[in-house]
């Protein structure tokens, strides 16, 4: 496990073995969002993904969300975005906002344009997705500070990057399904309704 503190080592230095971690089979970071401390791997990495579902003690039933630093980015690869999921994610996103689309297949597909400055640099240095999930033991609290990912953590991370400790107000992202002619709220956080209806009476 190699082990990075934002606040004092070189970022060019991290994000470099971040990148060439995540360019092996099988690696999982840990690293600091903007709301609590998560987990990500290649988002097709399905060893990777495995990794995660055990470190955490994570539901198969849940999918993992994504990162991504843009909607073209997505797009590259093929993800599938509504007209909506689009409309959200140009005027909201980088955020604390996660957005979910029900996919052609009949399943979910849920992305984050997060709103961290190393994160977001990272996903631009990488130019593909990563899967991505909070770091606490599931049905456990969130994980604010690195010490307390790692000790409810099965396993170790391959990479581990300490960005301080989150503040204990700081709110989750609100999760939205952006239907075609709608939008649910699945878990209120940082961003209200209004601000999600803004978004999309805005874009048209």
């Amino acid at each position: 496990m190699k082990k990075f503190d934002l606040r004092t080592d070189d970022i060019v230095e991290i994000i470099d073995c971040c990148v060439a971690g995540l360019n092996r089979p099988g690696a999982v970071l840990l690293l600091p969002t903007e709301t609590v401390y998560g987990l990500v791997c290649r988002w097709d990495d399905k060893v990777a993904i495995e990794r995660i579902y055990e470190l955490k003690g994570r539901e198969k039933a849940k999918p993992l969300a994504l990162f991504a630093d843009s909607v073209e980015t997505l797009k590259k690869f093929e993800l599938y975005l509504n007209k909506n999921a689009e409309k959200l994610a140009g005027k909201l996103c980088p955020g604390a906002l996660t957005i979910v689309v029900p996919t052609p297949a009949g399943d979910t597909l849920g992305f984050r344009i997060p709103d961290h400055p190393f994160v977001l640099e990272l996903l631009k240095k990488l130019s593909y997705p990563l899967a991505s999930t909070s770091a606490n033991r599931s049905g456990e609290a969130n994980a604010l500070d690195v010490d307390a990912a790692l000790a409810m953590l099965d396993g170790e991370a391959d990479v581990v990057i300490d960005g301080g400790t989150i503040p204990p107000d700081r709110q989750a992202s609100t999760v939205v399904m952006a239907l075609d002619d709608e939008l649910k709220i699945l878990r209120q956080g940082t961003i209200s309704e209004n601000q999600l209806n803004s978004a999309i009476r805005k874009h048209g």
